[in-house]
């Protein structure tokens, strides 16, 4: 649990150190498993660029001031990773499991996100409700996101790139880190490029926050996480040219900007999950 409490902390600490493995413990799924849905891979990257068909990557938020302002979609799950993994389920190794084996869970108690938010991806489907918000759980996969709700912490959204256009299966991840519900959940400061770093840090099991200062188009991660028996092994790129180093757009821009930097730094972190073990002691590598 050190391990997560770290990264739910607002400290930035700018050096590296070894990885160890984060282990899980906690209760079963409770959903049957979906059905399987085979995925494009005709694409370079794991992902269609959203802008190539028309789209954009930052979210479409509501009621900004000025108007039209949107969040950046800073995480991508590659279609190039496990079939299985990108499945949207809790059960059967997928997706939601997935989001659990790094401390993250559904939102609590079954709530709906009031404030939804849209995005394009480039594939036909045009403006989209995010398929759900994930919130850290501090812990506990069934109720810690009740915490969140309250105390604030990361969180992402996520949308599906699978329209008839460009139907690559990729999750597309609005990630940062949120103000408590007094604070009217707004973005802690540089919370843009934080929260897709730790969110980083926790699916890789690093045991220090990354040094976002430091993090470029050529840096790295990769390490093991595991919820329930399934034990993924996550590899991440960060990659520039999908979003821009600005502050022109985005939401939050004049709080969320940071010692004259601006409010995103135009990268996007590209994450590749392979499934390498799971219950009856088999590993899978389904992708």
């Amino acid at each position: 649990l050190y391990l997560l409490t770290l990264y739910s902390s607002a400290v930035l600490i700018t050096a590296p150190s070894p990885m160890p493995a984060m282990v899980s413990a906690r209760g079963p799924p409770t959903s049957p498993p979906a059905p399987a849905r085979p995925h494009k891979r005709s694409t370079n990257y794991g992902y269609y660029n959203p802008m190539d068909g028309g789209g954009s990557m930052l979210s479409q938020v509501q009621d900004t001031y000025p108007p039209g302002l949107g969040e950046p979609i800073n995480v991508i799950i590659s279609a190039y990773s496990d079939s299985q993994v990108l499945q949207d389920t809790t059960a059967n190794g997928g997706l939601i499991n997935y989001f659990q084996s790094f401390g993250f869970s559904t939102e609590c108690l079954g709530q709906t996100d009031p404030s939804e938010q849209t995005a394009n991806l480039g594939d036909g489907n045009g403006y989209l409700n995010e398929t759900a918000v994930i919130r850290w759980d501090y812990g506990d996969a069934n109720l810690g996101t009740c915490q969140e709700t309250v105390e604030g912490g990361n969180h992402f959204r996520y949308w599906v790139q699978d329209g008839q256009s460009a139907d690559s299966g990729a999750i597309f991840m609005a990630t940062s880190y949120e103000m408590p519900i007094a604070d009217s959940h707004n973005i802690i400061v540089n919370g843009y490029n934080l929260g897709r770093d730790w969110l980083v840090g926790n699916v890789t099991a690093q045991s220090t926050i990354l040094p976002t200062a430091n993090i470029t188009n050529t840096s790295t991660y990769s390490g093991q996480t595991s919820f329930n028996n399934f034990t993924y092994a996550t590899t991440v790129t960060y990659v520039s040219g999908l979003l821009q180093n600005t502050s022109d757009g985005i939401n939050h821009y004049q709080s969320v900007a940071v010692n004259g930097l601006n409010a995103i730094d135009g990268l996007v972190a590209v994450l590749t999950v392979k499934m390498v073990q799971q219950p009856g002691g088999s590993s899978s590598s389904s992708g």
